[in-house]
């Protein structure tokens, strides 16, 4: 594959701003101008990192690129720093991640490189924080991707946020929770965002609109019990939505591996001549 990192000052985000993309490879048997004078648009998979991580994570500590050469699929990787795939108004100059990427990294990706911008082209992808965010762009904007994978990320119920004390809310181990509220300007807000996808499921599941989903998750991960709740909750519902677990497996890079080429599966994304370079 042809890996591209570009480095670019982005209007949404307030600073310079780095993204990976893997481009399909020439095959030997083309020559340059026959394979890049084609003006073929290739199918593309958004992928985001987690918590603590940026979009060279996916590249160093799994085999995207070869599962992305096997498939001839572009795959773009943004930074988020530990947004939430969220927009922070007042953090710094703003740092706005949620509309970054349809407002100014899609209209960068499909402007400029040779990628396909019909939905059902289209796909998104994520772990932990990042399938947070891939599943909060796939169920608040489901006019712009077929499918959307959600490695080791639950939606999460609000409905019983208030009942958390102040001391437990404003403990350490939620203060991405305390922070995400008042970012929204208040629990009654943030309940009623894009952030609350848990009621956007709800909402929108058995209307068509959506796009198909898939969830994972290891049960030895510490988000086991969240993971199962929703899944409980769907399966109730009878929502369509596909569910698939591992034993053994934490919240870690030996299951993202093997479950993003299971997402490439459940997205039909079948293995291409294309792939072969001889």
């Amino acid at each position: 594959m042809a890996l591209v990192t570009i480095n670019f000052e982005s209007q949404y985000l307030g600073n310079n701003h780095e993204v990976g993309i893997i481009l399909p490879d020439k095959p030997r048997s083309k020559s340059p101008a026959e394979f890049y004078g084609s003006g073929e648009k290739y199918k593309v998979l958004w992928l985001l990192h987690g918590t603590f991580g940026d979009y060279s994570d996916w590249i160093r500590k799994s085999m995207i690129e070869l599962y992305a050469c096997e498939k001839d699929l572009v795959v773009v990787m943004p930074s988020a720093l530990n947004s939430n795939y969220s927009n922070w108004p007042t953090f710094a100059t703003g740092y706005n991640m949620y509309d970054y990427l349809f407002d100014e990294l899609m209209p960068l990706v499909y402007g400029w490189f040779p990628v396909s911008d019909k939905r059902e082209d289209n796909f998104i992808a994520g772990l932990s924080m990042g399938g947070g965010g891939a599943l909060k762009y796939a169920v608040n904007h489901p006019e712009k991707f077929a499918a959307a994978a959600i490695l080791s990320a639950p939606a999460m119920c609000m409905d019983n946020m208030e009942n958390l004390d102040a001391s437990a809310l404003n403990s350490s181990k939620n203060a991405r929770t305390q922070n995400s509220i008042a970012n929204a300007g208040g629990l009654e807000a943030y309940r009623n965002s894009y952030e609350n996808t848990w009621k956007i499921l709800d909402e929108k599941i058995g209307t068509g609109v959506l796009p198909k989903l898939y969830f994972c998750c290891g049960d030895k991960d510490f988000l086991w019990e969240a993971y199962n709740t929703f899944k409980n909750h769907a399966l109730e519902k009878g929502y369509d939505i596909t569910f698939e677990e591992a034993a053994g497996y934490a919240h870690e890079w030996r299951f993202w591996d093997i479950f993003i080429q299971k997402a490439l599966t459940f997205f039909g994304l079948d293995q291409m001549d294309a792939g072969n370079p001889f």
